[in-house]
């Protein structure tokens, strides 16, 4: 449950946040809420998002794949769940997305994919526990802009993810609308 309320008054600024977020992902995001306590904060944050958005020097899956990692690594159910969500949409395949959690005993991930987990959960420790080997492989495969990128998002996600989970917020289902369920077998 939110430490905080999330039924913020309905003021114009409020009422765009929430039209833009149902528009955007369906459903009003509870962190969004949670800086619209903060007018600075919503601004600053909103801001660092839209300009996350843009940069471009990592594959796309090995982003998903490392922010989730991360999200897992910290246990913050609201980013696993709106993480999971994302990737999805953005192509993840779901077997991938589901082994997270279990990335050493699963067979779906390429030596890379390894790589970049490895990483995300060795940065999200604390202290964080990265190793030099593991840098020079990233490095040697993803070159340097790519790897800064990568970098740089794990500690995003662990900023996201230790202020949702400092502040109460919890999953909203968005992993429960992105698989189609599988039919029952037919006797």
């Amino acid at each position: 449950m939110a430490r905080i309320p999330l039924d913020l008054p309905s003021t114009p600024l409020n009422r765009v946040l929430r039209w833009y977020s149902r528009r955007t992902y369906g459903k009003v995001l509870d962190p969004l809420m949670a800086y619209a306590r903060h007018r600075r904060v919503l601004f600053a944050a909103s801001r660092f998002e839209l300009s996350l958005a843009r940069w471009n020097k990592l594959d796309p899956g090995l982003k998903d794949l490392a922010v989730l990692a991360s999200a897992v690594a910290i246990g913050c159910s609201w980013c696993t769940d709106f993480g999971y969500w994302a990737s999805r949409n953005h192509g993840v395949p779901h077997e991938k997305l589901q082994d997270v959690p279990r990335w050493r005993d699963s067979d779906v991930y390429t030596p890379l994919e390894r790589d970049v987990l490895e990483y995300a959960e060795a940065m999200s420790a604390t202290p964080p526990a990265v190793g030099d080997g593991l840098v020079e492989r990233l490095r040697g495969r993803l070159g340097d802009a790519a790897l800064v990128e990568l970098t740089m998002m794990v500690a995003v996600e662990n900023q996201r993810s230790r202020f949702n989970s400092a502040l109460g917020l919890s999953t909203q289902g968005f992993k429960d609308s992105c698989d189609i369920p599988a039919r029952p077998l037919r006797p």
